[in-house]
Protein backbone atom coordinates (compact mmCIF):
# COMPACT_ATOMS: atom_id res chain seq x y z
CA UNK A 1 0.00 0.00 0.00
CA UNK A 2 1.42 3.27 -0.87
CA UNK A 3 2.39 5.63 1.91
CA UNK A 4 2.79 9.10 2.56
CA UNK A 5 6.51 9.27 4.10
CA UNK A 6 8.38 12.79 5.78
CA UNK A 7 11.83 12.52 6.40
CA UNK A 8 13.34 15.20 8.78
CA UNK A 9 16.89 15.91 8.78
CA UNK A 10 18.68 18.92 10.43
CA UNK A 11 20.93 20.32 7.65
CA UNK A 12 21.11 18.78 4.28
CA UNK A 13 24.54 19.18 3.81
CA UNK A 14 27.42 16.57 2.11
CA UNK A 15 27.39 14.12 4.74
CA UNK A 16 27.00 10.32 5.70
CA UNK A 17 23.55 10.76 7.18
CA UNK A 18 22.51 13.09 4.72
CA UNK A 19 23.47 10.66 2.37
CA UNK A 20 21.61 7.97 3.79
CA UNK A 21 18.49 9.99 4.25
CA UNK A 22 18.47 10.81 0.46
CA UNK A 23 18.58 7.13 -0.44
CA UNK A 24 16.05 6.19 1.51
CA UNK A 25 13.66 8.83 -0.38
CA UNK A 26 14.77 8.37 -3.36
CA UNK A 27 14.19 4.18 -3.09
CA UNK A 28 10.53 5.01 -1.32
CA UNK A 29 9.24 7.10 -4.13
CA UNK A 30 10.43 4.63 -6.85
CA UNK A 31 8.19 1.89 -4.85
CA UNK A 32 5.46 4.18 -5.03
CA UNK A 33 5.20 6.25 -2.23
CA UNK A 34 4.68 9.65 -1.67
CA UNK A 35 8.12 11.12 -0.17
CA UNK A 36 8.67 14.54 1.87
CA UNK A 37 12.13 15.59 3.02
CA UNK A 38 12.22 18.78 5.42
CA UNK A 39 15.07 20.02 6.41
CA UNK A 40 17.00 23.32 8.08
CA UNK A 41 18.48 25.97 6.00
CA UNK A 42 21.76 24.68 4.10
CA UNK A 43 25.10 26.62 4.30
CA UNK A 44 28.85 26.36 4.94
CA UNK A 45 31.71 24.86 3.29
CA UNK A 46 30.68 21.26 3.50
CA UNK A 47 28.82 20.92 0.17
CA UNK A 48 24.98 20.14 -0.14
CA UNK A 49 22.51 17.25 -1.42
CA UNK A 50 20.01 19.66 -2.23
CA UNK A 51 20.50 19.78 -5.60
CA UNK A 52 20.31 16.03 -5.87
CA UNK A 53 17.06 15.68 -3.72
CA UNK A 54 15.22 18.34 -5.64
CA UNK A 55 15.76 16.69 -8.80
CA UNK A 56 14.75 13.55 -8.55
CA UNK A 57 12.47 12.02 -10.26
CA UNK A 58 11.43 8.52 -9.58
CA UNK A 59 10.53 6.38 -12.86
CA UNK A 60 6.88 6.91 -12.67
CA UNK A 61 7.28 10.93 -12.53
CA UNK A 62 6.83 11.56 -8.62
CA UNK A 63 9.04 13.75 -6.92
CA UNK A 64 10.72 14.67 -3.29
CA UNK A 65 8.51 16.78 -1.63
CA UNK A 66 11.71 19.34 -0.65
CA UNK A 67 10.71 21.36 2.83
CA UNK A 68 12.77 24.24 3.97
CA UNK A 69 12.01 25.02 7.56
CA UNK A 70 13.44 28.14 8.86
CA UNK A 71 13.78 27.76 12.54
CA UNK A 72 15.45 24.25 12.14
CA UNK A 73 19.16 25.12 13.42
CA UNK A 74 21.80 22.88 14.21
CA UNK A 75 22.75 24.58 17.75
CA UNK A 76 20.74 24.76 20.73
CA UNK A 77 18.13 27.58 20.32
CA UNK A 78 15.00 28.01 22.50
CA UNK A 79 13.04 30.44 20.60
CA UNK A 80 13.98 28.86 17.10
CA UNK A 81 13.04 26.08 18.90
CA UNK A 82 9.53 26.25 19.58
CA UNK A 83 8.95 27.97 17.04
CA UNK A 84 9.96 25.10 14.65
CA UNK A 85 8.29 22.31 16.53
CA UNK A 86 4.66 24.56 16.90
CA UNK A 87 4.63 26.36 13.87
CA UNK A 88 7.28 24.48 11.02
CA UNK A 89 7.39 21.21 12.11
CA UNK A 90 3.62 20.91 13.37
CA UNK A 91 2.29 22.99 10.53
CA UNK A 92 3.55 20.59 8.33
CA UNK A 93 2.71 17.44 9.58
CA UNK A 94 -0.74 18.57 10.30
CA UNK A 95 -0.57 19.72 6.16
CA UNK A 96 0.63 16.34 4.58
CA UNK A 97 -0.79 14.03 7.06
CA UNK A 98 1.87 11.61 6.71
CA UNK A 99 1.51 7.48 7.93
CA UNK A 100 5.44 7.39 8.75
CA UNK A 101 7.63 10.33 9.79
CA UNK A 102 11.32 9.73 10.21
CA UNK A 103 13.74 11.69 11.37
CA UNK A 104 17.35 11.71 11.24
CA UNK A 105 20.16 13.51 13.31
CA UNK A 106 19.77 14.53 17.11
CA UNK A 107 18.57 18.21 16.84
CA UNK A 108 15.71 16.96 14.04
CA UNK A 109 14.83 13.78 15.65
CA UNK A 110 14.23 15.41 19.36
CA UNK A 111 12.12 18.34 17.83
CA UNK A 112 10.63 15.68 14.91
CA UNK A 113 9.29 13.10 16.86
CA UNK A 114 8.05 15.47 19.59
CA UNK A 115 5.78 17.18 16.97
CA UNK A 116 4.71 13.59 15.57
CA UNK A 117 3.98 12.33 18.19
CA UNK A 118 1.42 14.94 19.19
CA UNK A 119 0.06 16.07 16.09
CA UNK A 120 -3.34 14.21 15.11
CA UNK A 121 -4.53 13.81 11.25
CA UNK A 122 -8.10 14.45 10.43
CA UNK A 123 -9.18 11.19 11.37
CA UNK A 124 -7.63 11.85 14.96
CA UNK A 125 -4.38 9.77 14.27
CA UNK A 126 -0.78 10.21 14.84
CA UNK A 127 1.79 8.97 12.62
CA UNK A 128 4.00 6.07 13.18
CA UNK A 129 7.54 7.60 14.43
CA UNK A 130 10.78 6.08 13.74
CA UNK A 131 14.32 7.55 14.09
CA UNK A 132 17.69 6.67 12.82
CA UNK A 133 20.98 6.85 14.63
CA UNK A 134 23.59 7.92 12.36
CA UNK A 135 26.49 8.90 15.17
CA UNK A 136 26.17 9.47 18.93
CA UNK A 137 25.09 12.81 19.72
CA UNK A 138 27.86 12.37 23.05
CA UNK A 139 31.02 13.81 23.07
CA UNK A 140 34.24 11.79 24.33
CA UNK A 141 35.86 13.53 27.59
CA UNK A 142 38.86 15.26 26.47
CA UNK A 143 41.45 17.97 27.85
CA UNK A 144 41.42 19.80 30.54
CA UNK A 145 39.37 19.49 33.88
CA UNK A 146 37.29 22.40 32.63
CA UNK A 147 36.66 21.30 29.03
CA UNK A 148 36.03 17.76 30.24
CA UNK A 149 33.15 19.38 32.83
CA UNK A 150 31.36 21.55 30.11
CA UNK A 151 31.56 17.96 28.03
CA UNK A 152 29.71 15.98 30.57
CA UNK A 153 27.39 18.94 31.06
CA UNK A 154 26.75 19.02 27.22
CA UNK A 155 26.41 14.58 27.48
CA UNK A 156 24.16 15.07 30.24
CA UNK A 157 21.24 17.84 27.94
CA UNK A 158 21.61 14.91 24.92
CA UNK A 159 21.03 12.12 27.40
CA UNK A 160 17.86 13.79 28.82
CA UNK A 161 16.37 14.89 25.77
CA UNK A 162 17.33 11.66 24.01
CA UNK A 163 15.72 9.77 26.42
CA UNK A 164 12.25 12.35 26.32
CA UNK A 165 12.28 11.55 22.64
CA UNK A 166 12.75 8.23 23.05
CA UNK A 167 9.74 7.82 24.82
CA UNK A 168 7.62 9.35 22.09
CA UNK A 169 9.10 7.27 19.24
CA UNK A 170 7.90 4.22 17.96
CA UNK A 171 11.07 2.64 16.85
CA UNK A 172 14.62 3.38 16.44
CA UNK A 173 17.10 2.28 13.69
CA UNK A 174 20.57 2.03 14.56
CA UNK A 175 23.19 2.08 11.73
CA UNK A 176 25.50 0.08 13.76
CA UNK A 177 25.02 -2.83 16.99
CA UNK A 178 27.19 -0.19 19.06
CA UNK A 179 24.87 2.65 18.35
CA UNK A 180 22.01 0.60 20.18
CA UNK A 181 24.21 -0.49 23.18
CA UNK A 182 25.60 2.81 23.86
CA UNK A 183 21.88 4.47 23.79
CA UNK A 184 20.66 1.68 26.16
CA UNK A 185 23.33 2.08 27.93
CA UNK A 186 22.79 5.45 28.35
CA UNK A 187 18.86 4.48 29.62
CA UNK A 188 17.31 5.94 27.03
CA UNK A 189 14.59 3.90 25.34
CA UNK A 190 13.42 0.19 25.54
CA UNK A 191 15.42 -2.94 24.00
CA UNK A 192 12.12 -3.68 21.95
CA UNK A 193 12.43 -0.46 19.99
CA UNK A 194 15.60 -0.87 18.75
CA UNK A 195 16.82 -2.99 15.82
CA UNK A 196 20.02 -3.02 13.33
CA UNK A 197 19.58 -1.48 9.54
CA UNK A 198 22.79 -0.80 7.45
CA UNK A 199 23.39 3.08 6.26
CA UNK A 200 23.05 1.71 2.93
CA UNK A 201 24.42 3.19 -0.58
CA UNK A 202 24.89 3.58 -4.06
CA UNK A 203 27.58 0.60 -4.15
CA UNK A 204 28.59 -0.12 -8.16
CA UNK A 205 30.39 3.09 -8.66
CA UNK A 206 32.26 2.04 -5.92
CA UNK A 207 32.76 -2.07 -7.67
CA UNK A 208 33.15 -0.25 -11.01
CA UNK A 209 35.53 2.45 -12.38
CA UNK A 210 34.03 4.30 -15.21
CA UNK A 211 36.25 5.09 -17.74
CA UNK A 212 38.88 7.79 -17.14
CA UNK A 213 38.54 6.93 -13.65
CA UNK A 214 40.71 4.19 -12.54
CA UNK A 215 43.51 4.67 -10.20
CA UNK A 216 46.41 5.88 -12.99
CA UNK A 217 43.81 8.41 -13.91
CA UNK A 218 42.96 9.91 -11.08
CA UNK A 219 46.83 10.17 -9.88
CA UNK A 220 47.36 11.57 -13.28
CA UNK A 221 44.98 13.94 -12.65
CA UNK A 222 46.31 14.65 -9.45
CA UNK A 223 50.04 15.09 -9.79
CA UNK A 224 50.71 11.89 -7.86
CA UNK A 225 53.08 9.39 -9.22
CA UNK A 226 52.17 5.55 -10.03
CA UNK A 227 54.68 4.28 -7.21
CA UNK A 228 53.72 6.76 -4.65
CA UNK A 229 52.22 5.22 -1.69
CA UNK A 230 48.79 7.53 -0.62
CA UNK A 231 47.51 7.65 2.44
CA UNK A 232 43.97 9.23 1.99
CA UNK A 233 40.90 10.59 4.25
CA UNK A 234 37.39 11.20 2.84
CA UNK A 235 35.72 13.44 5.12
CA UNK A 236 34.47 17.11 6.45
CA UNK A 237 38.01 18.96 7.71
CA UNK A 238 36.13 19.60 10.96
CA UNK A 239 37.57 18.86 14.20
CA UNK A 240 36.57 15.17 15.46
CA UNK A 241 37.73 13.66 12.30
CA UNK A 242 41.18 13.31 13.21
CA UNK A 243 42.81 15.26 10.59
CA UNK A 244 45.11 16.43 13.26
CA UNK A 245 46.09 13.09 14.16
CA UNK A 246 47.11 11.78 10.73
CA UNK A 247 49.64 14.66 10.73
CA UNK A 248 51.23 13.96 14.04
CA UNK A 249 50.95 10.43 13.16
CA UNK A 250 53.02 10.81 9.86
CA UNK A 251 55.18 13.92 10.21
CA UNK A 252 58.07 12.27 10.56
CA UNK A 253 57.42 9.27 7.49
CA UNK A 254 56.21 12.15 5.63
CA UNK A 255 59.60 13.85 5.49
CA UNK A 256 62.19 11.09 5.46
CA UNK A 257 60.00 9.52 2.34
CA UNK A 258 58.89 11.86 -0.97
CA UNK A 259 56.74 8.80 -1.54
CA UNK A 260 54.39 9.01 1.31
CA UNK A 261 51.41 11.39 0.18
CA UNK A 262 48.71 12.29 1.78
CA UNK A 263 45.28 12.88 -0.28
CA UNK A 264 42.50 14.96 1.81
CA UNK A 265 39.15 15.06 -0.21
CA UNK A 266 37.03 17.35 1.69
CA UNK A 267 36.25 20.27 3.07
CA UNK A 268 34.67 22.19 6.27
CA UNK A 269 35.17 24.72 9.05
CA UNK A 270 38.36 23.65 9.77
CA UNK A 271 40.05 23.69 6.41
CA UNK A 272 42.32 26.98 6.89
CA UNK A 273 43.50 26.23 10.02
CA UNK A 274 44.67 22.67 8.79
CA UNK A 275 46.07 23.23 5.97
CA UNK A 276 47.98 26.42 7.73
CA UNK A 277 49.61 23.41 10.04
CA UNK A 278 51.07 21.40 7.08
CA UNK A 279 52.33 24.88 5.59
CA UNK A 280 53.94 25.38 9.29
CA UNK A 281 54.99 22.29 9.29
CA UNK A 282 57.33 22.02 5.51
CA UNK A 283 54.66 19.01 4.44
CA UNK A 284 53.10 21.62 1.78
CA UNK A 285 54.30 19.10 -1.11
CA UNK A 286 52.91 15.38 0.83
CA UNK A 287 49.18 17.00 1.54
CA UNK A 288 47.20 17.12 -1.51
CA UNK A 289 43.44 18.62 -0.69
CA UNK A 290 41.71 18.86 -3.93
CA UNK A 291 38.53 20.05 -1.25
CA UNK A 292 34.89 19.60 -2.31
CA UNK A 293 34.45 16.80 -5.09
CA UNK A 294 31.45 16.17 -6.89
CA UNK A 295 29.73 13.01 -4.78
CA UNK A 296 29.81 11.06 -8.23
CA UNK A 297 33.53 11.63 -8.12
CA UNK A 298 34.32 9.69 -4.50
CA UNK A 299 34.81 6.43 -5.65
CA UNK A 300 37.49 7.44 -8.22
CA UNK A 301 39.43 9.41 -5.48
CA UNK A 302 39.19 6.51 -3.09
CA UNK A 303 41.01 4.05 -6.47
CA UNK A 304 43.75 7.01 -6.16
CA UNK A 305 44.54 5.69 -2.80
CA UNK A 306 46.36 2.58 -1.02
CA UNK A 307 45.06 3.07 2.51
CA UNK A 308 41.57 5.07 3.78
CA UNK A 309 42.68 6.38 7.02
CA UNK A 310 39.63 7.03 9.36
CA UNK A 311 40.88 8.37 12.88
CA UNK A 312 37.60 9.97 13.57
CA UNK A 313 36.96 10.18 17.27
CA UNK A 314 33.06 10.21 16.74
CA UNK A 315 31.10 8.20 14.24
CA UNK A 316 28.11 5.56 13.76
CA UNK A 317 29.63 3.50 11.15
CA UNK A 318 31.44 5.61 8.84
CA UNK A 319 30.42 5.12 5.15
CA UNK A 320 33.75 5.98 4.25
CA UNK A 321 35.43 2.71 5.62
CA UNK A 322 32.77 0.09 3.20
CA UNK A 323 32.67 2.61 0.46
CA UNK A 324 36.51 2.32 0.37
CA UNK A 325 36.55 -1.41 0.59
CA UNK A 326 34.19 -1.51 -2.28
CA UNK A 327 36.67 0.24 -4.30
CA UNK A 328 39.70 -2.30 -3.06
CA UNK A 329 41.10 -0.10 -0.35
CA UNK A 330 42.32 -1.31 2.95
CA UNK A 331 41.15 0.99 5.33
CA UNK A 332 42.74 1.83 8.88
CA UNK A 333 40.82 3.82 11.22
CA UNK A 334 40.09 3.91 15.49
CA UNK A 335 38.51 1.52 17.58
CA UNK A 336 35.11 4.35 17.70
CA UNK A 337 31.50 2.92 18.07
CA UNK A 338 30.41 0.72 15.20
CA UNK A 339 33.69 1.13 12.87
CA UNK A 340 34.77 -2.35 13.89
CA UNK A 341 31.24 -3.61 12.33
CA UNK A 342 32.85 -3.07 8.95
CA UNK A 343 36.89 -2.77 9.71
CA UNK A 344 37.34 -5.73 11.47
CA UNK A 345 41.17 -5.89 12.96
CA UNK A 346 43.81 -8.92 10.26
CA UNK A 347 40.41 -9.57 8.53
CA UNK A 348 38.98 -6.28 6.64
CA UNK A 349 41.65 -3.49 7.53
CA UNK A 350 43.48 -2.23 10.75
CA UNK A 351 41.92 -1.05 13.59
CA UNK A 352 43.74 1.50 16.21
CA UNK A 353 43.45 2.23 19.90
CA UNK A 354 41.29 6.26 19.98
CA UNK A 355 43.86 8.99 19.85
CA UNK A 356 47.18 6.42 19.68
CA UNK A 357 48.72 7.77 17.19
CA UNK A 358 51.97 6.11 17.38
CA UNK A 359 49.36 2.90 16.79
CA UNK A 360 47.97 4.73 13.84
CA UNK A 361 51.52 5.44 12.47
CA UNK A 362 52.62 1.75 13.25
CA UNK A 363 49.63 0.62 11.55
CA UNK A 364 50.43 2.72 8.26
CA UNK A 365 53.23 1.50 8.24
CA UNK A 366 52.24 -2.38 8.07
CA UNK A 367 50.20 -1.35 5.78
CA UNK A 368 52.75 -0.29 3.21
CA UNK A 369 55.23 -2.62 4.42
CA UNK A 370 52.61 -5.81 3.27
CA UNK A 371 50.81 -5.02 -0.01
CA UNK A 372 49.78 -8.29 -0.39
CA UNK A 373 48.04 -8.97 3.05
CA UNK A 374 46.96 -5.39 2.67
CA UNK A 375 45.06 -6.45 -0.60
CA UNK A 376 43.66 -9.16 0.77
CA UNK A 377 42.22 -8.00 3.63
CA UNK A 378 40.40 -4.93 1.43
CA UNK A 379 39.17 -7.97 -1.49
CA UNK A 380 37.78 -9.93 1.81
CA UNK A 381 35.64 -6.39 2.86
CA UNK A 382 34.48 -6.12 -0.40
CA UNK A 383 33.12 -9.25 -1.17
CA UNK A 384 30.55 -8.71 2.21
CA UNK A 385 30.33 -5.20 2.20
CA UNK A 386 28.95 -5.62 -1.79
CA UNK A 387 25.52 -7.00 0.10
CA UNK A 388 25.34 -5.78 3.01
CA UNK A 389 25.55 -1.70 2.25
CA UNK A 390 23.42 -1.83 -0.73
CA UNK A 391 21.08 0.59 -0.50
CA UNK A 392 18.34 -1.80 -2.01
CA UNK A 393 18.36 -3.95 1.13
CA UNK A 394 18.47 -0.60 3.16
CA UNK A 395 14.79 0.65 1.39
CA UNK A 396 13.64 -3.00 1.77
CA UNK A 397 14.04 -2.94 5.37
CA UNK A 398 12.60 0.11 6.01
CA UNK A 399 9.06 -1.07 4.29
CA UNK A 400 9.11 -3.49 7.17
CA UNK A 401 10.25 -0.97 9.91
CA UNK A 402 7.52 1.20 8.74
CA UNK A 403 4.95 -1.87 8.61
CA UNK A 404 5.78 -2.03 12.54
CA UNK A 405 5.45 1.39 13.44
CA UNK A 406 2.24 2.23 12.00
CA UNK A 407 1.20 -1.29 13.91
CA UNK A 408 2.66 0.40 16.73
CA UNK A 409 0.89 3.86 16.22
CA UNK A 410 -2.48 1.82 16.12
CA UNK A 411 -3.05 2.79 12.11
Amino acid sequence: MPLTILHISTRLILGGSQENTVLSCEGQAELGHEVHLAYGPIFGPEGSLYERASSFRASTGARIGMHELPNLVREIHPIKDLRCLRRDLRGLIREIEPDVVHTHSSKAGILGRWAAWITRDRRGRRPGVVHTIHGPPFMPLEGGLLARTKTRGKNALYTAAEKFAASRCDLIVSVADAMTEQFLARGIGEAGQYLTVRSGMETDPFLHARAGEERASVRAELGIPEDAFVIGTVARLAQHKGHDDLLDAMAGPLRDDPAVVLLWVGDGWWRDRLLARVRAMGLEERVIAPGLVAQERVPAMMRAMDVLCHPSSREGLPRTVPQALLAGVCPVAYDIDGTREACREMETGRLVPHGDVGALREALRWARDNPRERLGLAATGRAWCATEFDHGAMVDHLESVYAEAMKRAGR
